[in-house]
């Protein structure tokens, strides 16, 4: 099983990583892609990565954007040149209209300066999207080159009709976590069950967001087996074959070649 969306090296896991991760491995979790939100925190996902046997991306939330170097290409290129292919995506970048903890405007720049790269370098992309849909979908109709390019929406929770534009249109593939275990969360499985199984990929966004029936607590990729029972039970399918196909699109889109 892949958890296609972590953050192992946060700090949530300074006392116990060891013992999580090995948690992980009993439940069936081989590998684990610990996901870098601005240069400095790339920086220590790539070195959680490297300790533990692990998989990273370099990126630049949304968030982060204010604080985003003048050069990005430069700072990208740095992290991948240290830590070879242990770097397997950009991201996780895209727009977050919630919190606007960056200017809206800073974040677009950012964000396209970051589509851009990914798109000179070949290399697939881990998006983040909140209540920005319609910017967004205009920022990638416009730096986005679905022939050629690869990538995630991480943390997926939209409609049916967001989710084909997505999958559809944009060649994406849909990150699904512990979310859709949630009572509330029926549109998010009606559009799971739209896409179907070759537009999903499993993810946990640990430390955030754990599935049924550990919600409030701490989430950990050892949670990720949790979202896929429940996706299996949404698509009238067994646990073997969600898991089986949605680890072969992970593959596919982030093109794995480092075992954890």
């Amino acid at each position: 099983m892949i958890d296609t969306h972590a953050h192992v090296h946060d700090r949530a896991f300074d006392e116990d990583r060891e013992a999580m991760l090995a948690r992980a491995r009993e439940r069936g979790v081989d590998a684990i892609v610990t996901v870098g939100c601005d240069v400095e925190d790339s920086r220590r996902a790539c070195d959680t990565a490297e300790s533990y046997g692990l998989l990273a991306t370099v990126g630049i939330h949304p968030h982060e954007a204010k604080d985003a170097p003048d050069d990005i290409a430069a700072a990208f290129d740095a992290l991948r040149e240290r830590y070879g292919e242990r770097v397997v995506a950009v991201g996780e970048t895209g727009l977050d209209y919630h919190y606007d903890h960056s200017p809206r405007d800073v974040q677009r720049r950012v964000f396209a300066q970051q589509l851009r790269y990914a798109r000179e370098r070949g290399l697939p992309l881990v998006f983040h999207q909140r209540e920005a849909h319609e910017d967004f979908v205009t920022c990638l109709r416009g730096g986005y080159d679905a022939r050629a390019q690869r990538g995630i929406v991480h943390c997926f929770t939209g409609t049916r009709d967001e989710a084909r534009v997505f999958a559809g249109e944009l060649g994406l593939v849909l990150g699904i976590g512990g979310v859709v275990t949630f009572k509330t969360a029926q549109p998010l499985r009606d559009a799971v069950k739209d896409v179907g199984l070759d537009a999903i990929v499993l993810e946990t966004d640990c430390p955030y967001l754990a599935p049924m029936p550990h919600r409030g607590k701490r989430n950990e990729p050892a949670f990720v087996a949790d979202t896929a029972r429940v996706v299996a039970d949404v698509l009238g399918v067994d646990v073997a074959t969600v898991i089986a196909r949605a680890d072969a699109n992970a593959r596919r889109i982030l093109g794995l070649g480092v075992a954890a």
